[in-house]
């Protein structure tokens, strides 16, 4: 995993964890964690059952909203700011790269009215992410 990129005081979204980094996010404050991968989407990912029990023997509350760019759907954008909004503390999201889980944290700040469509790729290249995909879901299911 690289270091977790800070989104906001809530949220930070980072690369695939190992295992043992799992284990050690309690450590760097973290309450919650939420994987954005489908299972199998590479070999070298643990999948979700194993990511589960890990975040468990850790004390994380864990979520699984797998999505790819083109299968996120409105659900799923509901459920990541759900789980933010009710998580006891800071959360940890991640997916391959970490763009997914941002993108999936956009959407539902501009579903909710808190960010305009036109600071969405200024917002990921503040973070060091290319947000654009964000801007094409938006114009095929926010319109």
């Amino acid at each position: 995993m690289s270091t977790p990129v800070r989104i906001t005081d809530r949220l930070s979204v980072s690369t695939q964890p190992s295992l043992g980094e799992i284990g050690s996010l309690p450590k760097a404050g973290f309450t919650t964690l939420i994987n954005n991968r489908p299972d199998g989407e590479d070999a070298a990912q643990p999948g979700t059952a194993a990511e589960a029990k890990a975040a468990e023997a850790a004390g994380l509350a864990y979520r699984h909203i797998p999505v790819t760019g083109p299968t996120i759907t409105a659900d799923a954008i509901h459920a990541f700011g759900t789980a933010i909004e009710t998580a006891p503390g800071p959360v940890l999201a991640h997916c391959k790269g970490g763009t997914r889980s941002l993108t999936l944290y956009v959407l539902h700040e501009v579903l909710s009215g808190r960010m305009t469509p036109e600071e969405v790729v200024p917002f990921g290249e503040r973070h060091g992410f290319d947000l654009r995909g964000a801007l094409v879901w938006l114009a095929r299911h926010a319109g």
